[in-house]
């Protein structure tokens, strides 16, 4: 299929801007430039990257940034924000209707920024009552220092429960390198050793055990569908807040994928994501709530939140209104199919994978059967213009820098229109890769954990077959930069 003429409104708007930035930094225009080529040419197998259309993208470039809005629709600290609460309140409306919830906060800028909104919105909640009586104030901002370490003592020390990270947890909840670990004590659930999948009466056990203020559920490599019944069930056993994230999966949510059991809006009192990955949208966060929450999420800005970013919201409001469009649901399908599709043949090839599968949009393979770390392997399939990630896998022996595993995904080889028939011939190329890969002499006269290699003909003749894989399906073929 040939790229069509740079005449389309696509290409037009593209083309000029890129000029408009040449004119004052060359090599920022040849950066983007270079970037839209590389994605062109690559097999992008990043679990949490997508494409957004054209129409999204143009929609972050506009005078929209040029405002500050701090605050939310109707009551900003700044004059002059008309349009970015209309702007804001689409973006609310599209969020809200496509997935059913009660009330919809589109500020955050990024996942980990809605799951900070989330987790002081769940606090506010929940000292807000006895808080005020206690100390004659108006609202939750209002109390002193005293107060807040009383509640802390009150609340056992704001405790959190969530997936460990080598079970395909994230490091937002509630892990010591990001701010939740020092807000809150944390305790993890994992999965079942023979398995690999999540044991839900496991997770009871220990949320008796801990008695967590929040129950976390949601993953960044976890292959898997969550029950999220069965997770409220245990949240309200124990007095717990049921916060999901659902960053990776918000598409197959949106999609009618997850259904029932497996949608987290009716069952959890607060849901984050982000808006890129299966969502396919730009890059952001989002909070979905339960109306006894909406005033508290809405206080995100500037409780932890800078101003919005208004021309991002403008994105948000696009991506979620293509998100409502019937073809979305036969993507979000599309995603699982190819994942699962990709799964089987490279099992059928021999590789080892978490959980024996997958019924998401991403595979985890345990890369320990070829020899090799997940370090040596993310590298050598790069060397082959194949974009993937290490990724730790359960109980991993080589820790989460190193690790055992490469994760990979679906959603952006789907949004290019790639089927089960060129996920075959990604598994195989995948397999031909990882066989012919060997770890590189340590200087201590062992093997490397880091280094690899892979001869440079191999490497070079399966980037040409990826190449031939992509030929029938290009990327933003009504952009032409000419």
């Amino acid at each position: 299929m040939a790229t069509t003429s740079p005449l389309t409104p696509e290409s037009v708007a593209f083309y000029n801007a890129l000029e408009a930035v040449n004119a004052i930094e060359p090599r920022i225009a040849d950066a983007i430039r270079a970037e839209l080529a590389d994605q062109r040419e690559s097999l992008k197998l990043i679990a949490s990257e997508n494409y957004a259309s054209p129409a999204t993208l143009l929609a972050m470039g506009n005078w929209l940034s040029d405002k500050y809005a701090e605050g939310t629709i109707g009551r900003r600290f700044y004059a002059g924000c008309h349009n970015v609460d209309t702007v804001e309140s689409i973006a609310a409306e599209h969020a809200a209707a496509l997935f059913g919830a009660d009330h919809a906060y589109v500020q955050p800028h990024s996942g980990i920024d809605a799951n900070l909104v989330a987790f002081w919105s769940v606090l506010a909640q929940r000292v807000e009552l006895p808080a005020l009586q206690q100390a004659e104030v108006r609202h939750v901002n209002d109390l002193s220092e005293e107060d807040w370490a009383r509640l802390r003592r009150e609340l056992g020390n704001q405790r959190m429960l969530g997936m460990s990270l080598d079970a395909g947890g994230h490091l937002t909840h509630g892990f010591r390198p990001n701010i939740s670990g020092k807000m809150f004590e944390q305790a993890s659930y994992g999965t079942d050793p023979e398995t690999g999948l999540l044991d839900y009466d496991a997770v009871r056990e220990t949320a008796r055990e801990f008695r967590p203020l929040i129950l976390v559920a949601g993953y960044s490599a976890y292959p898997r569908k969550l029950n999220f019944r069965i997770m409220r069930e245990i949240a309200d056993e124990v007095g717990a807040t049921l916060m999901v994230d659902m960053a990776h999966f918000a598409g197959l949510v949106a999609g009618k994928v997850f259904t029932g059991d497996f949608d987290p809006v009716p069952h959890a009192q607060i849901v984050t994501t982000t808006t890129h990955k299966s969502l396919r949208g730009p890059r952001g966060g989002m909070v979905l709530c339960q109306q006894e929450l909406a005033e508290h999420v809405d206080r995100g800005c500037p409780m932890v939140l800078g101003g919005p970013l208004s021309h991002a919201m403008a994105a948000k409001a696009v991506a979620l209104a293509e998100a409502r469009q019937p073809d979305f649901q036969t993507y979000a399908q599309r995603i699982v199919e190819n994942a699962e599709s990709l799964a089987e043949e490279l099992m059928r090839r021999g590789a080892k994978l978490v959980t024996d599968g997958t019924d998401n949009h991403l595979v985890l393979i345990d890369v320990t059967n070829y020899g090799v770390t997940g370090r040596q392997a993310e590298n050598a399939l790069l060397d082959a213009g194949i974009v993937t990630n290490r990724n730790s896998v359960p109980r991993d022996p080589n820790g989460a820098w190193f690790t055992s595993g490469i994760r990979v995904g679906t959603p952006a080889l789907t949004t290019r229109g790639l089927g089960p028939a060129e996920m075959g011939e990604i598994a195989r190329l995948i397999d031909v890769v990882l066989t012919e890969t060997q770890r590189a002499p340590a200087r201590d006269g062992g093997l490397s954990r880091g280094k690899h290699l892979l001869d440079e003909k191999i490497a070079g003749d399966v980037a040409r077959q990826a190449g031939d894989v992509l030929a029938g399906y290009p990327l933003y073929p009504t952009v032409n930069l000419g």
